[in-house]
């Protein structure tokens, strides 16, 4: 959603300050090889050798375009599979929509994404940050296609080339004043990453994203992703990249263990997954698979 949007969102005067804090990803270590997956059934405990003992799962060339890892640009469009499939209207939910307020009834979103951003601004709500406000957050192809037309190419992206098609992005914003002066829009960068949030297009990463700065575009992408792109700087392209180039990244966020694998993907692909180990998959809409071992 483009800057007119917030011209609708400024009103009442409550001033609050930015609370600092800074990622506790830590301990990389990096190798070349890999883990991959989706959810490992665990074995009964018979030894520590069969706990660390390897399994295999199939991947599909299918997979590559869903996730909460997907890049969307003017180059890599959504595709169907990709669409998250519990996107609500949140007017009509009343339970996900408490401490924040909307810019009118027909917003939507992920279902899942909603319940993480209420607990980012309960957060943010305890420290003195109150006054959020979601301008937009899913839009099908159709909407889509009706910004392109009325906002044109400087302001907007074709249809099936959003992030808001995903149903993972949402556009922020205060009450109060424009986001890249509001006390939640400080809040919010210093903090998102924590409840797997990222800035995604953020002033001084153009280049590489293609789009102006958004202080007001948020991405969920899940810990321990998150984290390790607020650590390092990341943008989510600068991310994947780097995730190609180290084949696995091991990390420890706020004392949970993560290891983090690329796979290349072409057709069906096998790819080992440790016996007894939680893990989440993701497609990164380009050309293969990220498998995240969780704590």
């Amino acid at each position: 959603m483009k800057k007119w949007v917030f011209l609708l969102a400024i009103l009442l005067p409550l001033g609050c300050e930015a609370i600092q804090q800074q990622p506790q990803a830590a301990n990389e270590d990096y190798s070349k090889s890999g883990g991959q997956a989706q959810e490992a059934a665990p074995q009964k405990q018979a030894s520590t050798k069969t706990q660390t003992k390897a399994k295999t799962i199939k991947v599909t060339k299918n997979q590559i375009y869903q996730g909460n890892l997907l890049l969307v640009n003017k180059k890599y469009p959504v595709h169907e599979e990709g669409v998250t499939a519990d996107v609500v209207n949140l007017f009509q939910h009343k339970e996900l929509v408490k401490g924040y307020g909307l810019l009118d009834k027909t917003i939507r979103l992920s279902q899942g994404v909603a319940q993480k951003f209420q607990t980012m601004v309960d957060a943010a709500a305890k420290e003195g940050v109150r006054h959020f406000m979601i301008s937009s957050g899913y839009r099908d192809n159709k909407e889509q296609g009706r910004l392109y037309k009325s906002m044109g190419a400087d302001y907007a992206l074709p249809a099936g080339h959003s992030e808001h098609n995903l149903g993972l992005s949402l556009d922020i914003g205060s009450t109060q004043t424009e986001m890249n002066r509001a006390p939640e829009g400080k809040w919010l960068q210093k903090n998102a990453w924590a409840y797997g949030f990222i800035l995604r297009y953020p002033k001084d990463k153009t280049e590489i994203t293609g789009i102006q700065y958004e202080p007001w575009h948020f991405r969920y992408v899940g810990l321990p992703h998150s984290a390790i792109m607020q650590e390092k700087n990341f943008t989510l392209e600068q991310y994947l990249d780097f995730l190609k180039e180290r084949k696995t990244v091991s990390t420890t966020v706020e004392g949970q263990a993560y290891e983090v694998s690329y796979y290349p993907v072409s057709g069906n692909t096998t790819v080992p997954v440790p016996a007894g180990r939680r893990y989440e998959i993701s497609g990164n809409n380009m050309d293969g698979v990220i498998v995240t071992l969780l704590p």
